[in-house]
């Protein structure tokens, strides 16, 4: 246990973010009411740059550099993230200490009020969805071709504000967790189920990244540590991890484990939504008597902890790069090469746009 006497806790600034780290810290004060926790809010990249699509910025660790920065430097003794904002291979020395259990991990529709009572499929031609998501414009697009989409940035206010505030947007599309950890759960219009838009690798978990060495803190996350959503999040981002995909391509997943057997399902797009390569794998997870194993917090995998359980975790991180390796003999992998391109040519128009727009300005002003 801890000596601390009390444990900084890094967090982003927003609203959501900060719901998703008191959520985390409510449960460790429940099972340890002698710990004493304090947030250390920061600004990211991502939270910065509000006015480029994620796939266009071109930085990696959009919403968690900042917070990993202020964990190496001893800042804070833990972070809290969105797991799907976490990069599969981590910096050196940080592993991701539990995996809270997963909330509901699909995308919703949010519609405008005047297209109320209606679906993506019975929205008239042309109507607009906002999303800057690459993997939810591509599985829309094949799925409903007769919609148009448009970009949309910024935090859930700012979004709501966006569709209710301005006659741009006939709808747009975020993940289920959010909303419901917001209370909004009420403006969901409809929830896209996996045969429509599966969702991202590891939505819908919140994840606490710390320092690999802090042993102490590591017990005391481990109290949360919900195995079936570590287990299915291992398997999802082993599968991310071998295509080398991330916010700039369009890949997506589903997961289940029923009577521990561990299912997959994977998904590559182009961003039209015309070329797609989908398959499933699955494995018999070992059933291994649970044992408090000496250093059992040194087997990680896809940077998670895999606690006293390490062939069970090893089956579902083989699971999901076996079911990459299916998909890029099916041609998944010259999907993403074509994707990765355009990402690359989308980020350098964007940055010549901001060069042209900060010298037109810099001419008004100065003229």
């Amino acid at each position: 246990m801890s000596s601390k006497k009390i444990i900084n806790v890094g967090s982003r600034k927003s609203k959501l973010a900060l719901i998703q780290t008191n959520l985390i810290i409510d449960k460790l004060k429940d099972i340890n009411p002698d710990l004493k926790f304090e947030v250390v809010s920061m600004t990211t990249v991502g939270d910065r740059i509000l006015d480029s699509a994620l796939s266009k910025i071109g930085e990696k660790s959009l919403f968690t550099k900042e917070l990993e920065d202020s964990l190496k430097d001893e800042t804070v003794d833990f972070v809290v993230h969105s797991l799907k904002d976490l990069q599969t291979v981590l910096p050196e020395g940080m592993v991701i200490g539990c995996v809270n259990k997963r909330d509901d991990p699909y995308d919703a529709v949010v519609m405008h009020k005047k297209n109320k009572g209606r679906t993506l499929e019975t929205l008239p031609e042309g109507s607009v969805i906002g999303t800057s998501s690459l993997r939810r414009i591509s599985q829309i697009r094949r799925k409903y071709p007769h919609l148009a989409i448009k970009d949309i940035r910024g935090n859930l206010n700012t979004r709501f504000s966006k569709l209710d505030d301005a006659d741009v947007y006939d709808a747009i599309v975020l993940a289920v967790a959010g909303l419901d950890r917001m209370g909004w759960s009420h403006r969901i219009s409809q929830k896209l189920t996996s045969d429509v838009c599966m969702y991202a690798v590891s939505q819908g978990a919140i994840a606490v990244e710390c320092r690999a060495a802090d042993t102490d803190m590591l017990e005391i996350l481990q109290t949360l540590h919900h195995r079936d959503t570590a287990l299915r999040c291992v398997a999802e981002r082993a599968f991310l991890r071998r295509l080398e995909g991330g916010c700039t391509v369009p890949v997506s997943t589903f997961t289940e484990i029923t009577d521990d057997k561990l299912v997959i399902r994977g998904g590559v797009y182009s961003v039209d939504g015309k070329e797609v390569v989908e398959d499933e794998a699955e494995t018999q997870l070992p059933k291994l008597p649970k044992t408090q194993a000496e250093g059992s917090n040194t087997h990680v995998y896809c940077s998670i902890v895999g606690g006293s359980d390490p062939a069970t975790f090893l089956a579902a991180e083989t699971v999901g790069i076996e079911l990459a390796g299916k998909m890029i003999k099916r041609g998944a992998e010259a999907i993403l090469t074509v994707a990765k391109r355009k990402a690359k040519e989308a980020i350098e128009e964007e940055r010549v746009r901001k060069m042209a727009r900060t010298e037109n300005y810099k001419t008004a002003v100065s003229s």
